[in-house]
């Protein structure tokens, strides 16, 4: 799992990331302020592009993001090991510019992410709005109506939410026809991958 191979810090932003979709510039924005413990939600509120702060990208993206007990719990423990743990303080502060500015996320993915995926022999590139995709994927998975998902993901509106869920429909199409292929075609099926795999 890819969490486990990741330190404290870069474990609660995939968390997060993961979790609630939120953009990476909204991710990297957050501040300890933001976070309601009691209410487990964050409040998007701003964004931080190359250390320039701005509003997040649209009304949606402003509404608060559920945080499962999971998460928050992962949350306060970070918080207790920070050594910038103050209400101003960013979740994820640039130890390089002591704590004024947050992490550049694009480090995180190449210095962390992307060699622990390495490890775990995951070649798929990864970026920080795979985490984003990856939940929208999810969701249509579990059957999670589309008006909530919208919710769920900040949406602008429902037709960029139904994008996203008819192209997981055509991955789960595609995963459904190799599981019948299978099916039908047994071990003949491996030989045939594998004798492609060997002329390409």
């Amino acid at each position: 799992m890819l969490i486990s191979k990741l330190p404290q810090r870069e474990r609660v932003m995939v968390l997060i990331a993961g979790s609630t979709g939120i953009r990476r510039s909204e991710l990297v924005g957050l501040r300890w302020s933001d976070i309601d413990f009691d209410l487990r939600q964050a409040m998007i509120t701003r964004s931080v592009w190359r250390n320039k702060l701005s509003a997040p990208k649209a009304k949606a993206s402003r509404k608060p993001v559920p945080l499962h007990p999971f998460v928050i719990q992962r949350l306060c423990e970070w918080r207790k090991s920070s050594k910038w743990n103050g209400d101003d303080d960013y979740l994820f502060p640039s130890v390089r510019h002591n704590g004024e500015h947050p992490v550049a996320p694009d480090s995180i993915l190449k210095n962390y992410i992307r060699p622990a995926l390495k490890e775990l022999k995951i070649n798929k590139r990864i970026g920080w709005h795979s985490f984003r995709h990856g939940l929208g994927t999810m969701l249509r998975q579990q059957g999670v109506d589309l008006k909530t998902a919208q919710e769920l993901l900040r949406h602008a509106n429902s037709r960029i939410t139904m994008e996203l869920y008819q192209q997981s429909i055509s991955e789960e199409k595609h995963s459904a026809n190799t599981l019948a292929a299978r099916g039908l075609l047994g071990d003949s099926l491996q030989s045939n991958s594998s004798a492609l795999q060997e002329r390409s």
